[in-house]
């Protein structure tokens, strides 16, 4: 019989915290103080404890957690930021918003991290930092990446919106780099009930400059210091983040469980699953499988009430909006295999064992169907 699995399903979680919720956002609403509250300010220190950092600046969103990072160590014009090219587009897009040079280096076949190897080679007298992206719930290489950034002198900032929680040689991510940046879009493993971002820092100054920089570049009203920008997290956001936050590292332990059993489930099938970097705690934002046969796999499991969604299908080099720089098929190999191959499955961390169980079966039964 047919099993119906989504990919996502935000109203199980909104069903499991609704006693929780209702009474925080009736009263964040009856305060009537809906910028830059008392929520804010609380779920930044909140979050900047568990990140192990000292400072935490909230903002609109994940992106501009990024480009406002940037923006907070003066990098611009005639500077070159180095980034993976398989992710999603925000941490490119805010090495153009502040006019630097976007510099893409390819990833681990394994863990789809980007290659520390590679990043070496792409550093030059130009280039002022890295954005390693914690892709899909596990950190990146740190120690090889501080190390390349404490040799050349630059600035690591990292992109965390994938990965909250997860741990590195025994620290969280965003809290090794000069910078962490993370986003509480909805999907994400701590989701807002709309956009938010925030940038965490243990450096007194930055944060300082980042507050500054998320409201038009002011300290005091009306008196405007710099350039700036309109990006504050919402007030009514924070607020429901901060009854979710102390669920998270249950929900982050239930995504591993659903992911230890996909990769048993799955096991001696002619396809790669997760594979954890040695030193890390992965949480599992993403389980990616890769296959030769995608998309018969994806449209097998579509046909069998399975809900897949592919990250991502075109890496960045080969995106038409940076037709213009140059780049063509064959520039970044590893990152384009695994844009042919990828296939996330459904996990949160109210997707049941049965539901897991199913997916795992419907796939073995396309490979068995298939003579593989």
């Amino acid at each position: 019989m047919l099993m119906n699995v989504p990919f996502l399903n935000l109203a199980a979680q909104y069903e499991s915290l609704r006693p929780e919720l209702l009474p925080v956002v009736e009263r964040t609403l009856a305060a009537s103080h809906y910028i830059l509250g008392p929520n804010v300010t609380a779920f930044e220190q909140e979050i900047a404890s568990f990140s192990g950092a000292k400072f935490g600046v909230g903002v609109n969103s994940g992106s501009d957690a990024l480009t406002l990072a940037l923006r907070a160590l003066d990098i611009g014009p005639g500077d070159e930021v180095i980034t993976t090219p398989f992710t999603y587009i925000a941490p490119a897009e805010s090495i153009h918003q502040v006019g630097a040079r976007i510099v893409f280096a390819d990833i681990d076949a394994a863990t789809f991290q980007i290659s520390p190897g590679e990043v070496a080679r792409k550093i030059t007298p130009r280039t002022k930092a890295i954005i390693p992206v914690h892709l899909f719930g596990q950190a990146a290489p740190l120690a090889e990446l501080l190390a390349l950034a404490q040799k050349h002198g630059l600035h690591v900032v990292e992109d965390c919106a994938q990965a909250i929680g997860a741990i590195s040689a025994g620290r969280r991510v965003g809290s090794t780099g000069r910078l962490g940046c993370f986003s509480f879009y909805p999907t994400k493993n701590l989701g807002a009930d709309g956009d938010g971002g925030m940038i965490v820092t243990s450096d007194e100054a930055l944060a300082r400059k980042l507050r500054m920089l998320r409201v038009h570049g002011i300290e005091r009203r009306y008196y405007h210091d710099l350039h700036g920008y309109n990006s504050r997290l919402d007030e009514l956001q924070a607020a429901i983040l901060r009854v979710k936050l102390p669920h998270l590292e249950r929900w982050n332990l239930r995504r591993g469980e659903i992911a230890d059993r996909y990769s048993a489930g799955l096991a001696g099938l002619p396809l790669q699953v997760p594979v954890t970097a040695p030193g890390n705690t992965h949480v599992f934002h993403v389980y990616a499988i890769l296959a030769e046969n995608r998309d018969a796999l994806q449209k097998h499991l579509a046909d069998q009430g399975i809900s897949t969604l592919i990250y991502y299908p075109l890496p960045l080099h080969l995106q038409k909006v940076y037709a213009s720089l140059g780049w063509q098929t064959g520039d970044f190999p590893v990152a384009e295999e695994i844009s042919r191959k990828i296939l996330p499955l459904p996990i949160y961390p109210e997707l049941t064992d049965a539901q897991a169980d199913y997916v795992a079966e419907t796939i073995r039964s396309f490979f068995a169907a298939a003579g593989s």
